[in-house]
């Protein structure tokens, strides 16, 4: 026979203290966002670069949560070009850093957590940094991308932008 239900004297509860309420202001922080038109001028300006130099490139424009805002290839672009352009932005904004460094520290054996984390760690990408703030990143697919995204990025955010993250 089971023994009978007993209330715990209150004395035996637990007393739970909660933090004092933090303020709206803290709850919530705001977050540069590139534009459509913004991403756009920025594959317009990498494909003037592009057209200078004689490199056929495609591109791809994320944001800072990895959404894809524009993409484009040129005419005469490898049917991977775009693939390629995307896998670079995504590990430039991930890593927050550009693709070459990536690339050096993974052929270093520094850190190989890019290549187990399927990231692409090729030259070709920078992060878009606008204001101490990476606001997304920029993937081309060619040996000069970080190039032609680094003019891409000085077009459109005059200097404000730059490649680095610190």
């Amino acid at each position: 026979m089971r023994a009978p239900f007993r209330m715990m004297p209150l004395a035996a509860l637990a007393v739970v203290a909660f933090a004092p309420q933090a303020s709206a202001e803290a709850m919530i922080r705001e977050q540069k966002v590139i534009s459509s038109a913004g991403a756009r001028a920025m594959v317009d300006a990498c494909t003037a670069w592009a057209e200078r130099n004689h490199v056929t490139v495609a591109m791809s424009v994320l944001d800072w949560g990895g959404n894809l805002i524009e993409s484009h290839a040129m005419e005469g672009a490898a049917a991977n070009a775009i693939d390629t352009a995307l896998l670079k932005a995504k590990s430039a904004l991930r890593w927050r850093r550009p693709t070459s460094e990536m690339n050096k520290v993974v052929r270093s054996g520094q850190n190989l957590a890019p290549t187990f984390m399927h990231d692409f760690p090729q030259p070709g990408a920078l992060p878009i940094v606008v204001g101490g703030e990476v606001i997304g990143s920029m993937g081309v697919s060619s040996a000069d991308g970080e190039k032609c995204a680094q003019a891409a990025i000085d077009a459109v955010f005059k200097k404000e932008g730059t490649a680095s993250a610190r």
